[in-house]
């Protein structure tokens, strides 16, 4: 079996469990931007992988452009979120980002990393904002996210773990 790993990645987090799968199945990681449709249909197994930005998975946009030219290929989707994982959270993702030509799709969560200190000047000002308005509430009434997101604060963490991509291992050698 052959296979490629494509993924999108901002801050490094995606990129680290794209390498982590590469290492284990050995298929070659290219960047989304990168990734010429041509190519990639030579593939069996098309592994996506995209950071969670404002409930959108980067790179999804490769997929939802070429999905009828896969329709042989097996496909797989993994997110990488700073939030730690809870099934309706992870529902609403799916629910979001993977339907129609795309909902036989399955979809794996990676938890990530947050360091306010690398991110953009845009992402750094939203993740104040949505900070301070989450502030607001009482702290017993905080969904998983926001208890995660006022947690972390300004400091820098890292939550990426090879155990995370166990799942996904386990699926492609189904």
């Amino acid at each position: 079996m052959n296979g490629v790993i494509l993924y999108q990645s901002k801050y490094g987090a995606t990129k680290r469990y794209a390498e982590w799968l590469s290492e284990e199945t050995g298929f070659q990681c290219i960047e989304t931007k990168k990734a010429d449709i041509n190519e990639i249909i030579a593939y069996d197994v098309i592994i996506l992988g995209g950071g969670i930005y404002a409930s959108g998975i980067a790179g999804l946009s490769f997929l939802k452009k070429n999905i009828n030219k896969l329709a042989d290929k097996k496909v797989i989707v993994f997110c990488c979120g700073a939030s730690p994982y809870e099934e309706n959270a992870f529902l609403q993702i799916k629910k979001h980002n993977i339907k129609d030509n795309l909902s036989d799709i399955p979809v794996f969560y990676c938890r990530g990393a947050w360091d306010m200190d690398a991110m953009s000047f845009k992402d750094r000002t939203l993740c104040n904002l949505l900070r301070k308005a989450v502030a607001k509430k009482d702290p017993s009434d905080y969904e998983i996210w926001e208890k995660a997101l006022m947690e972390a604060g300004d400091n820098n963490c890292d939550w990426t773990d090879k155990k995370y991509i166990e799942p996904i291992m386990e699926y492609i050698k189904r």
